[in-house]
């Protein structure tokens, strides 16, 4: 064994097993930079829901999934409304622009608020102040302003936001009373500072809300799907309609594609389907469907899963890191809330009354003596 390990191996050799050695680390640092690539662009990122809980005065709520099915609260409340005289937040829609920042509008009360309100935010969790963006102020007899819906239009490099409206006497009433006969109005932004007038957005001919742009573009057809809610009494479900572009004019609706008593459509692309996200509010429940075509429709009942109060808001996704920051300000958040509790039930066991919040409860055997000079404890 001395001698074998004595022996000294020929130059030559020596050179070509270095050669190899580098060889092989080279191709190994190429394998493990090219796996990232291929793997982790899906990891890395995931689908964000915005959402609210009745009765909408908490503020912005988020749930995140992986796959598009299964949805997971976030913990936390990331803005508590302010904007309109109705301070609620209902149907937050969610952009992202093109400059990294995110754009949020949302509904501010039931009625008399005549626009909507906005904030933006870098990382979803610091927004900048709210404001309340007025854009039915020229029409003052208008009921309502509901679930305004954004969408960044890549071609003419702006953002267009939908919403529903009722302007009493302006629309045959046929199914509904004359303050909830609705129609969908938007306007277009560079910059959510200087909005252009509002315009009739779709009249298909009876009371429409909750309508989403989907971008489509196949085989030569249709550039764009509309997602709406047909909010007639018999009706109150979803259709589909179909424009050239992403401001109509709509034609060719479908029949409803889901139940009676569903609103609040929300679009996602998850792999080589279209996901139709739904409050079935007659079944308090949340659903979707999938389609590839926008003509025939998979319910996904059992696929789906949504934590309980959810409700409707937007779609998208966003990479990981995104989310992390939202999870670790939201347990921060709720860590502090649970501190204050904690505090508040401490304080309530120095009070001079027989407490079972106390630990061991029973007579705390405590009174208190009021003076001039504040609050003396005698044992």
């Amino acid at each position: 064994m001395a001698a074998f390990a004595n022996r000294r191996l020929p130059a030559s050799a020596v050179c070509w097993c270095l050669v190899a050695f580098g060889v092989y680390v080279w191709m190994g640092s190429l394998l493990r930079a090219k796996e990232p690539d291929e793997t982790t662009a899906d990891q890395q990122q995931v689908y964000l829901f915005t959402s609210f809980e009745e009765p909408a005065t908490a503020g912005l709520r988020f749930l995140w999934s992986g796959d598009g099915l299964q949805w997971k609260r976030v913990p936390g409340v990331f803005m508590k409304p302010a904007a309109g005289k109705g301070h609620l937040m209902r149907d937050p829609s969610l952009v992202q622009g093109p400059d990294g920042t995110y754009h949020l509008v949302w509904t501010t009360n039931w009625r008399g608020d005549l626009g909507f309100g906005y904030a933006s935010s870098s990382d979803l969790v610091h927004w900048s102040p709210q404001r309340f963006i007025p854009v039915m102020e020229h029409e003052p007899s208008t009921v309502n302003v509901w679930a305004p819906e954004l969408f960044y239009d890549s071609k003419s490099q702006d953002f267009i936001i939908a919403w529903a409206s009722t302007i009493p006497g302006r629309y045959p009433i046929r199914e509904e009373r004359e303050d909830n006969n609705h129609r969908m109005y938007y306007t277009r932004t560079k910059d959510f500072k200087q909005f252009s007038p509002a315009q009739l957005f779709c009249e298909p001919g009876f009371s429409v809300i909750d309508a989403v742009i989907v971008p489509w573009g196949r085989d030569e057809g249709p550039a764009y799907k509309l997602v709406l809610k047909d909010n007639t009494r018999p009706v109150l479900a979803l259709r589909v309609a179909e424009g050239d572009s992403p401001t109509g004019p709509w034609r060719n609706v479908t029949k409803p594609i889901t139940a009676f008593k569903t609103e609040g459509p929300s679009v996602a692309k998850v792999g080589d389907r279209w996901l139709i996200y739904f409050d079935q509010y007659g079944d308090h429940q949340y659903r979707a469907v999938s389609t590839t075509d926008f003509e025939s429709f998979e319910d996904l009942e059992d696929e789906v899963q949504f934590p309980q109060g959810h409700k409707h808001g937007t779609v998208l996704k966003v990479e990981r890191r995104v989310l992390d920051g939202l999870q670790k300000a939201g347990s921060e958040q709720e860590e502090h809330a649970d501190s204050s509790a904690l505090n508040e039930e401490a304080q309530s066991c120095h009070e001079p009354v027989r407490s079972s919040m106390c630990p061991g409860g029973g007579d705390i055997g405590m009174r208190w003596i009021h003076s001039l000079s504040g609050v003396q404890h005698h044992g």
